[in-house]
Order: C-alpha cells, then structure tokens, then sequence
C-alpha cells in the first residue's frame, strides 16, 4: 500500500474487503489509467470521484475515492455491472 499517496485503515480496508478487493488492487486502478465517470456522490462537503479501470491481473473495478489533503480515500471499490465493463473497454479500446 502507497501510505504517501493513499489515505487507508482498517474501516475503509475492511469495507472493499467485503467485495473482494484489496487496497492494492484499488491502488492499481487509480494509479493506471482509469476511465473518470464523474463526481458520484457528495457526502457531507466531500466530493467523491468515480472512477473505472483495471488492475495488474485484469481485473475491472469501480473505485469511488475523496481527497483528503494531498492523499486519495479510497470509499469503496467493487467489480461494477457488466454494462459498465463493457463501456470500459469500449472506452479504452478508443483510446488505443
């Protein structure tokens, strides 16, 4: 885990480990080349920013962060519907 980059503890681990992910694959998508889906939500005076990519392996995810300070919180990631997925690949096959 990047402590310099990210912002992690045990209740934002915990929670994307009940989607089988892992801070490190939550990581990898914010720091590879992500597909910004826009503002999702506000909670609070937060802005929370959605973003799909995906990991080292492959793996596609749906990743929500906010910033606090400098640092990325991540809120929660998960693997997204199959129709986000697609709209992933469509959009990075684009890019190519």
């Amino acid at each position: 885990m990047n402590d310099a980059l990210f912002e992690w503890d045990r209740v934002n681990i915990d929670h994307i480990a009940e989607h089988d992910v892992t801070p490190d694959e939550a990581e990898e998508v914010i720091l590879g080349d992500p597909l910004e889906t826009g503002i999702d939500s506000e909670e609070g005076d937060e802005e929370r920013w959605s973003y799909l990519g995906e990991t080292n392996r492959g793996r596609i995810l749906r990743v929500l962060i906010t910033m606090r300070g400098e640092r990325r919180r991540v809120v929660t990631a998960f693997e997204p519907e199959k129709r986000y997925k697609l709209l992933y690949l469509e959009m990075k096959a684009g890019r190519q």
